[in-house]
């Protein structure tokens, strides 16, 4: 087989036969998060029209309800006038013209020089109803493009959010928590200068028995966004501040909570193996399984992508995660009716099969073969893609035995059926797990009763259709597996 890195960073990943069971696993550093995809990623990140949980009558909070006809220059005057009431009236105006659900006049609205007046508002602690509403309409420009979040930064709404989170009116400090969840959720460089002004302590002083579980909610989405980013991680310092007010949320049976709780610690988990090991430590990997059995496919999803990221680490995280329960969940998320469920649990597999064997044992022990080939035969391409990396990971870490016990499961007519797809990096995995099979049957002395069953399965004749294939990787590995196992005396 060639030695040439044939499928790119996520290759390098794993091991080839001699190289550390660490190599193998796969982190998802470069590939897009299709899970994270299906979850309106967009949305997910920041939000408008979100519903407050502790927001007063709409007769004490929206005076001025008669705003038809009532336009951006309207607004303008309103907003820089010197009268309470026009500029409760001008904000309200502009916080509905921003809730819109299509094509909110966000850049109107800033180009019109609004937000330095908005901000102003927000220290207003006498007009709790103007206050208000400047916070909403900045909520709702922070959660636009990133050019509109800038704005909302450089305009100083940071540090005065900030001040609102302590307001002792619950619905407007329930906005700040919002507010900053739109600024952390733009990106790292606005999650580290929240984290750099201290909005950690001033976020969980509002942690207790008593916060209303809709302020709750709020508050956990904007932890969560607090975590996300990899480049860079969020320091070290503030996921020590972030992680035992999570760990609390973990006991919790909201379904709102615990989703954003999860992919809070999924954003944790991607990372390298000492930022998993404080996860690890924390002794949450018994609820995470417990979590991927959990009846709301929104928490199922990142509670399945945290303990991927887990068993992405190793094989001590691996271990753990296998003695939590893991592999008594997986068979039916690998049989789950949502493909990118599929799919998720298959990549789990495929990290897990990277492990020594006593470990691709336990997978055995614990059915995992049999989804699998019903995956590589029925699966959507992705989660076959997923398969075959399980497959050829089995293959280089487990004995000759196992290496048997999966052919005989129809691993191998599986993957030689997929020998007939259009994506040459997955044939070259499959080749090097044909590869790795060969090897094991050399070990047992059953090398030429493996290429008769080849040949008997059509493999044969699939690899020599490859020698015309349009990459040389896919010919030269094609043609070094039919020279070195079906080219002898008795083949004439």
């Amino acid at each position: 087989m060639p030695t040439k890195d044939v499928s790119g960073d996520r290759i390098s990943k794993f091991k080839n036969k001699g190289k550390d069971p660490a190599k193998r696993r796969e982190k998802r550093i470069t590939e897009c998060v299709e899970l994270r995809k299906a979850q309106k990623h967009d949305s997910f990140l920041k939000r408008r029209n979100i519903t407050l949980s502790s927001l007063p009558d709409e007769e004490a909070l929206s005076p001025h309800k008669d705003l038809v006809g009532y336009k951006l220059e309207d607004i303008v005057l309103d907003v820089n006038s010197d009268s309470i009431e026009a500029q409760t009236r001008g904000c309200q105006a502009a916080r509905k013209l921003l809730s819109k659900c299509h094509d909110p006049p966000m850049k109107e609205i800033i180009d019109a020089g609004l937000l330095a007046r908005f901000v102003s508002f927000l220290s207003l602690d006498d007009e709790p109803a103007l206050q208000f509403e400047a916070a909403w309409a900045l909520t709702n420009i922070a959660s636009g493009a990133s050019w509109c979040t800038q704005q909302v930064v450089e305009h100083g709404a940071v540090p005065a959010f900030i001040d609102l989170l302590a307001s002792p009116m619950l619905h407007i400090s329930e906005q700040a928590v919002w507010a900053l969840g739109n600024i952390a959720g733009d990106g790292p460089v606005y999650r580290d200068v929240l984290i750099e002004c201290n909005v950690i302590p001033a976020l969980l002083a509002h942690f207790s028995p008593d916060t209303p579980v809709g302020y709750l909610r709020n508050l956990t989405w904007t932890l969560s966004n607090l975590c996300r980013n990899k480049n860079p991680y969020p320091p070290l310092s503030a996921v020590q501040q972030l992680l035992p007010p999570l760990i609390q949320l973990f006991h919790l049976c909201d379904k709102d909570i615990l989703c954003d709780a999860c992919w809070a610690i999924s954003y944790l988990t991607d990372g390298s193996n000492d930022r998993i090991d404080i996860i690890v430590k924390t002794g949450l990997l018994p609820r995470l399984v417990e979590l991927m059995s959990h009846e709301e496919f929104r928490v199922v999803t990142p509670a399945l992508r945290a303990i991927g990221n887990i068993v992405s680490g190793s094989d001590l995280h691996t271990q753990l995660t296998i003695d939590a329960g893991v592999l008594n969940v997986l068979p039916k998320l690998l049989r789950h009716k949502k493909a990118t469920l599929q799919k998720e649990a298959m990549w789990t597999l495929s990290n897990i099969a990277a492990g020594h064997c006593k470990q691709i044992q336990q997978l055995i022990t614990c059915g995992l073969l049999p989804p699998l080939v019903e995956a590589l035969r029925n699966g959507d391409f992705k989660t076959q893609k997923e398969a075959v990396w399980a497959v050829t990971n089995f293959t280089c870490g487990g004995t000759a035995e196992q290496v048997v016990q999966l052919v005989q499961s129809g691993a191998l007519e599986a993957i030689l059926d997929l020998l007939q797809v259009n994506d040459a990096k997955v044939i070259l995995i499959i080749l090097e797990a044909i590869n790795n099979i060969f090897t094991a049957a050399g070990k047992l002395g059953e090398t030429k009763k493996l290429s008769l069953l080849i040949e008997e399965l059509g493999g044969l004749e699939r690899m020599e259709l490859l020698q015309s294939h349009e990459n040389d990787l896919v010919y030269q590995a094609a043609q070094n597996l039919i020279e070195t196992f079906f080219s002898n005396d008795d083949a004439d």
